[in-house]
């Protein structure tokens, strides 16, 4: 494959948002949770409340975790903690339900299966394109939960290599996780890398920081600003594959 100019060797794709429908798997697991844990039920008026106050919570903490603010413990433990103590709970009592619920709650996640619209179309197609391209993923999610996710949603056989940030405790975007994951698909070269990611901040300017080339799946379809990536831009799977035909 020839894209800008440049020979890529792996195509990179993240996983939660991009290829992983994570948002539907998440609520759904957040759902089971509410239903089944009763002081979660009585502390919160409607599985809608819950979720809400754990997405707030969890979407901060996962920008300080990017950023190597927090550490990974303290990301499991608050992301619970915090809407439970909100609602009234006593932080002890909080705490104990929090490293139940951390386990708990990625059992859950693990187990559903949806993808987003084109995932598999497009790993396939760039997989009958082009034949000697490695297909690889690259996340900063847990490595307990991560490999499940995969297996559960029928892309273990569709890709070559996984990494994740827990294989060297970096976080996308930064650099050495990028250099890490060139290392094990044997693609060293900066621009023989190009990476699909949902994320504009962890995905796209980490991978173009690199020297990586870029794609950004852009869901919200919002019209780009000043502030956005400058690398090609898709609002669905199945457009990004003209954009690596076409370059």
């Amino acid at each position: 494959m020839i894209y800008e100019g440049s020979r890529i060797k792996t195509v990179w794709f993240d996983l939660d948002d991009t290829l992983i429908d994570f948002r539907t798997n998440s609520r759904a697991a957040l759902r089971i949770v509410y239903d089944s844990v009763e002081p979660i039920g009585r502390l919160f008026a409607d599985a809608e409340a819950w979720t809400e106050r754990y997405e707030f919570h969890n979407h901060r903490l996962w920008d300080l975790y990017s950023r190597a603010v927090i550490d990974r413990p303290t990301l499991r433990m608050e992301r619970f903690r915090l809407p439970l103590a909100e609602a009234g709970m006593t932080d002890a009592e909080a705490r104990r339900l929090s490293e139940f619920l951390d386990t708990y709650y990625l059992d859950r996640l693990a187990e559903q299966k949806n993808l987003i619209p084109g995932a598999l179309e497009l790993i396939e197609a760039i997989r009958t394109l082009w034949p000697e391209i490695r297909i690889g993923v690259l996340s900063n999610g847990f490595a307990d939960v991560q490999y499940r996710k995969i297996r559960n949603a029928g892309l273990e056989d569709k890709i070559d290599l996984t990494v994740l940030s827990d294989d060297i405790d970096v976080n996308k975007p930064d650099r050495r996780l990028f250099e890490h994951a060139a290392r094990m698909a044997g693609s060293e070269e900066p621009d023989s890398n190009l990476l699909i990611g949902d994320n504009p901040t962890t995905d796209i300017a980490g991978a173009l920081g690199a020297g990586w080339h870029a794609i950004w799946f852009d869901r919200t379809g919002v019209a780009p600003t000043s502030a956005s990536p400058r690398c090609a831009r898709a609002t669905t799977l199945p457009a990004i594959l003209p954009l690596l035909t076409s370059r």
